[in-house]
């Protein structure tokens, strides 16, 4: 019997995609034997609703050229062409159903979204669905719920996946695999300004371009 292939699914807004989530993508892929990670950009994030977010096409078309080098990394258009805002726990029903069967599924997120995971819709069922790994940033110290304590699994530190980690259910890893920390506010802060030699060190070269060609983020670009 074929063991199953794993994938690992990103969410996020991506607003914009920065060397700090290709980072997580690379090393997560490395670190989990991952064959594919699938980038979920965001139509707009229930948690950022009320917050201006870039046209999703124009997010999606920076993915596609951030990530069009790597032969592990994908884009899906799953939920910026959902007519309403997606939940999470809809995407996954979604990935579940279509590749459980034939896969091992991962559902990456930073730090930042695990302190609010139980602010999420039926959070409870969400951490039940799919593996997930939580890769934390500088200033951040990751614990859980006490109801998925028993599941969560601490890697910091660590930069190979133990044999003991793996089976037995649904899993929670908690990984500081990557200490890079970009922060999206800061470079669209950046492009706003016309400072684009900032940009360029926190972004990939063809997004950088791409940003400074259709002034993404500066005050004259109207999406």
């Amino acid at each position: 019997m074929c063991a199953k292939q794993r994938i690992a699914l990103y969410g996020g807004t991506f607003d914009p995609v920065h060397n700090g989530h290709l980072d997580v993508a690379r090393k997560v892929s490395e670190l989990f034997e991952i064959e594919k990670v699938i980038f979920l950009p965001a139509q707009v994030a229930p948690h950022k609703v009320g917050r201006p977010v870039t046209d999703p096409l124009l997010r999606y078309a920076m993915l596609v050229l951030a990530t069009e080098d790597n032969p592990k990394l994908f884009v899906s258009t799953f939920e910026i062409e959902a007519p309403n805002r997606r939940y999470t726990v809809d995407t996954l029903s979604h990935f579940v159903r279509t590749l459980g069967t034939t896969s091992e599924l991962f559902f990456i997120m930073g730090a930042d979204s695990w302190v609010e995971i139980t602010t999420w819709r039926e959070w409870q069922k969400l951490l039940t669905m799919t593996n997930h790994i939580v890769v934390t940033r500088p200033g951040y110290t990751l614990s859980g719920p006490e109801e998925v304590k028993e599941r969560i699994v601490n890697l910091t530190s660590r930069d190979c996946l133990p044999e003991s980690s793996v089976g037995n259910g649904t899993k929670i890893y908690l990984t500081d695999v990557v200490m890079r920390d970009v922060s999206a506010t800061q470079i669209r802060s950046f492009a706003a300004a016309g400072n684009f030699a900032e940009v360029a060190a926190r972004v990939p070269p063809a997004v950088a371009r791409y940003m400074q060609k259709y002034k993404i983020y500066q005050e004259s670009n109207e999406v």
